[in-house]
């Protein structure tokens, strides 16, 4: 008897204005089972996933080569509604809410429970009323379910983009139909404590019989709950294999081609020292909904590397987003002796200040525009680079020569996956969007970097491709970078000090070195001093 599946994908081909993406692509899953997908950012994970879930963009430019068979019957997808009826579950890389609903209702839209009345025993069941009480029962249980503490009535705009994830998930865990569940980047915006949950809740859905494909750029996720792996490069399967035959670096060099190797951090010439010190930040306030700072105190060393890290919701996000302007803050920033003034994101870029925002979508880029505009765009407003020469800054023009060398060199150097630098900004895929926020910050040429989630969304060679710039900026140029990240490893593999901040204020600053449980103790709310560890 043949082994059931509840889902085969059987020579997917797909192609986008010419660019091949996808190449007889074949991938099957089991109920029950989570079957990983993994590859470079650009190797077309992203746009399979569209394809099974029916996305418009896949109709829209031509459909596809192939065809999906899903619990045993071949399907061809036309929409999300019919994938979601015939009952698979999508959670996208890129958020798919509605930021003026409330938690209860992004989880239970088109699915919302309604009590019959004496209008709707008249004119029908689209008079019926909403049951409030029950919907909000049904969203608690779903958060419930990733540990996730927020309440089902707050609003989903301003909410930090890790809780929107867990509500992203939490929609889909509501569903009662669900066979299969497509998990694209989940992880990604969530800390090392919330991944776990996760991870925890997927291994348990699994075990009711509910398949997972689960895409993920941390290849130690996969080797903790995958059952089986299946590896894409440059739009082909290039391996599949069992949980029990493989390890990270296997994966990481099928991936990519090429063995990746970690080096040594290059010397300075002059190291950070604790009597130069860029800015000073005194009583930091920041009202950002579920990243709220409450007073952060801190002294940044000109030309060291930064980390800031900490749980989510403590307010580790808040800190560059207040001091660069995004939302309402007071308190005292001073850079070179002089004071910024806060709420004022033209002020903060004029003060040759930088900032590559965690929502890349929402405040970074410039969708509908192409990617060397949105490189330049900055520069030319705050620093009037990239115009032709002109006595009347606000009458020049852009000069399209300058800003095409600018985006070519990024394009090489960055490694951006595209057709060109005229192509829209949306069509690129989520990382490569992420590689053009750090373009767009560096034609800023700051002194210094607020980076936050640089490498969310970006697979492992490209990570170190993203880390490595960074650290040559700081070494060759001497510029201060203060990186803020979920990813405490990440925080430790190329900072000088690393900032924990709790409950909206500054716990401590470690040491790289310090130790796993120094770290953890630190972002539990725990004091080091007197402990015998060394607090920077």
């Amino acid at each position: 008897m043949p082994e059931e599946l509840v889902l085969q994908l059987q020579g997917i081909g797909k192609s986008f204005f010419g660019t091949t993406v996808l190449r007889n692509v074949n991938l099957s899953v089991k109920p029950g089972e989570i079957h990983a997908l993994v590859g470079e950012n650009g190797a077309g994970k992203s746009t399979l996933m569209n394809i099974l879930f029916g996305m418009p963009v896949i109709k829209d430019t031509g459909g596809f080569e192939g065809q999906v068979v899903f619990d045993g019957n071949a399907v061809k997808m036309e929409s999300p509604r019919q994938a979601m009826e015939l009952g698979i579950g999508m959670v996208h890389q890129e958020f798919m809410l509605l930021p003026g609903f409330t938690a209860t209702e992004n989880i239970k839209l088109n699915r919302e429970i309604t009590t019959k009345n004496p209008v709707s025993a008249i004119f029908g069941k689209d008079f019926e009323k909403l049951d409030i009480k029950h919907m909000r029962e049904d969203s608690r249980a779903a958060i419930s379910k990733l540990g996730l503490s927020i309440e089902d009535w707050v609003t989903v705009a301003g909410l930090p983009v890790g809780y929107k994830q867990f509500i992203e998930i939490a929609r889909e865990i509501d569903k009662k139909n669900v066979k299969l569940l497509v998990l694209d980047e989940p992880t990604a915006v969530l800390t090392e404590t919330e991944a776990d949950k996760l991870l925890d809740a997927m291994k348990k859905l699994a075990a009711s019989g509910i398949a997972m494909l689960f895409i993920t750029h941390r290849l130690d996720e996969v080797l903790a709950v995958a059952d089986n792996i299946t590896i894409l490069r440059d739009g082909e399967v290039v391996a599949s294999m069992p949980r029990a035959d493989a390890k990270v670096e296997r994966i990481a060099e099928i991936m990519v081609g090429r063995s990746i190797e970690r080096t040594a951090l290059p010397k300075r010439v002059k190291e950070p020292t604790d009597d130069d010190v860029i800015v000073t930040i005194n009583d930091l306030r920041v009202n950002m909904i579920g990243e709220n700072v409450k007073g952060v105190d801190l002294r940044i060393r000109r030309g060291e590397i930064l980390g800031i890290g900490g749980l989510a919701g403590h307010g580790k996000v808040g800190i560059a987003n207040g001091v660069m302007g995004l939302f309402g803050s007071s308190g005292t920033v001073t850079k070179d002796g002089r004071t910024i003034k806060l709420n004022n994101p033209y002020e903060a870029l004029s003060s040759k200040m930088a900032f590559v925002s965690e929502d890349r979508r929402g405040t970074g880029l410039l969708l509908e525009d192409t990617i060397e505009l949105n490189m330049a765009m900055t520069a030319m407003q705050v620093q009037n680079r990239y115009l032709r020469p002109g006595l009347f800054n606000p009458l020049r023009l852009a000069d399209p020569k300058a800003i095409r060398e600018y985006a070519l060199k990024m394009i090489e150097d960055l490694d951006i996956r595209c057709t060109g630098p005229t192509q829209q900004v949306r069509r690129l895929s989520g990382g490569n969007q992420q590689k053009v926020c750090l373009a767009r910050a560096f034609a800023l040429e700051p002194e210094l970097m607020w980076v936050s989630e640089p490498t969310r969304g970006i697979d492992v060679g490209a990570k170190e491709l993203v880390l490595d710039e960074l650290v040559n900026l700081n070494r060759s140029l001497g510029m201060t970078i203060v990186m803020t990240s979920s990813e405490l490893a990440e925080l430790r593999k190329i900072c000088d000090r690393i900032a924990i901040v709790y409950e909206g204020r500054v716990a401590g600053v470690l040491s790289p070195e310090a130790s796993d449980v120094e770290f953890g103790m630190m972002m539990a709310g725990e004091t080091l001093k007197g402990k015998g560890v060394k607090v920077q």
